[in-house]
C-alpha cells in the first residue's frame, strides 16, 4: 500500500509539472500569434517588409514560383554563384572566361559581404527550406566551385575563411591531375575540415545526356558512393557537367539519392523550384564587384530552368 501511495503521489506531481509546462507553452504560442497578427494587420512599425509588397509580379518577371507553406520552413530565395579557376588566365587558355583573378575574387566577396550577404552551403539552404533550420544572419548566398582546381584551395579558401564563410566544392571524381592544377586529396580534405560542403560533378565531367544507362549509373551513383567513401561526407548534391541534363539524367540523380542538382541556367534558387533543376550564376573573368551585384539582382525574377538543357 505504501508503495502504491508513493507511486500515486509521484504520478500526481508529474501530472502537475506537465500541466504547468503546457500552460507556459500555450502562453508563449498565444503571444507569438498575437505579434504576427498585429504585424500583418496594421502596417505599423513592426510589420515585415515583405507583408507590404504587392503580390503582382513585375512585368519582366518569369512564371511565379510556388512556395509550399506546410510548416515553419524558410521561404528565402537564394542566389548560387559558380566559379572555376581562381587565377589569371594564362596565354592560350581554351576557356579564359572561366578564370577570375585572386584579387578580383577577394573584392567580389568583400562587396557581397558589404551588401549584406552571408555564404551558406546547399545543405544549409535545404535545411532552412524544409526544416526551418535558421541560417546565419544576413542574406543567404551559395558560393560554389566546379571541377576541383587547386587555386580554389589556395586562394578562395583563405578569402572565405576571413569572412567566416564556407564554400561548396563540386568535385570531379577522377580529378584534375595535380600537375594540371587539380586539387590533391589532402587539399580536398582540407576544404572539408574548413567546413566546406563537398558535392560532385560525377566521375570525369562526361556529357551525361549522351551516355548509356550503365554509363550514367557509373557517373552518378558510383561517383557518389566513391566520394562518400573517400572523404566521409554525404555528397547530397549533384552538379551537371557543363549544365547538360535531360529526363534520364534527372532520374539517375534521383535514384542515386541526391537531394537535388544544379544547372548553369541563371536565376535564384527558390523553395518551390524543382530541386533537380536549380539555377546558378556563372561568374566570368573581369566581372567587377559592382557588376556582380547588379547581375545577381537582375536575375532574381528569371524563370526556373527548363526540363532539359544540352547540346
Amino acid at each position: 500500500m505504501a508503495a502504491h501511495a508513493g507511486s500515486r503521489i509521484r504520478n500526481e506531481r508529474k501530472y502537475r509539472r506537465r500541466r504547468a509546462v503546457a500552460a507556459v507553452v500555450l502562453a508563449l504560442l498565444a503571444a507569438a500569434v498575437a505579434v504576427v497578427v498585429l504585424s500583418l494587420g496594421g502596417g505599423g512599425r513592426g510589420a515585415p517588409a515583405r507583408a507590404a509588397t504587392s503580390k503582382t509580379p513585375p512585368a519582366h518577371a518569369g512564371p511565379l514560383r510556388q512556395v509550399v507553406h506546410d510548416g515553419p520552413h524558410g521561404t528565402e530565395s537564394v542566389p548560387i554563384l559558380m566559379y572555376h579557376v581562381i587565377l589569371a588566365a594564362p596565354a592560350g587558355a581554351p576557356f579564359p572566361g572561366l578564370y577570375v583573378t585572386p584579387t578580383l575574387f577577394a573584392q567580389q566577396m568583400q562587396a557581397l559581404a558589404a551588401a549584406g550577404y552571408h555564404a551558406v552551403t546547399m545543405n544549409q539552404m535545404w535545411d532552412n527550406w524544409h526544416r526551418g533550420t535558421p541560417l546565419p544572419a544576413g542574406r543567404p548566398i551559395v558560393i560554389s566551385f566546379d571541377n576541383g582546381y587547386e587555386s580554389q584551395y589556395r586562394f578562395a579558401l583563405p578569402v572565405l575563411r576571413s569572412l567566416g564563410w564556407v564554400g561548396v566544392e563540386n568535385l570531379q571524381l577522377s580529378g584534375l591531375p595535380v600537375s594540371q592544377g587539380g586539387l590533391s586529396r589532402r587539399q580536398v580534405r582540407g576544404l572539408v575540415a574548413a567546413g566546406w560542403e563537398l558535392d560532385t560533378q560525377g566521375y570525369n565531367h562526361a556529357d551525361l545526356i549522351t551516355l548509356s544507362a550503365s554509363e550514367l549509373h557509373f557517373q552518378v551513383a558510383v561517383a557518389r558512393a566513391r566520394i562518400r567513401a573517400l572523404y566521409g561526407v554525404h555528397a547530397d548534391w549533384f552538379c551537371y557537367p557543363s549544365g547538360h541534363y535531360d529526363a534520364a539524367v534527372i532520374a539517375s540523380v534521383k535514384a542515386a539519392g541526391f537531394r537535388g542538382s544544379t544547372t548553369v541556367v541563371p536565376g535564384w534558387a527558390a523553395p518551390g523550384d524543382d530541386p533537380y533543376r536549380l539555377p546558378r550564376l556563372r561568374v566570368l573573368a573581369g566581372t567587377s564587384p559592382q557588376e556582380l551585384l547588379a547581375q545577381i539582382a537582375a536575375i532574381r525574377d528569371d524563370p526556373p530552368p527548363g526540363s532539359s538543357y544540352g547540346l
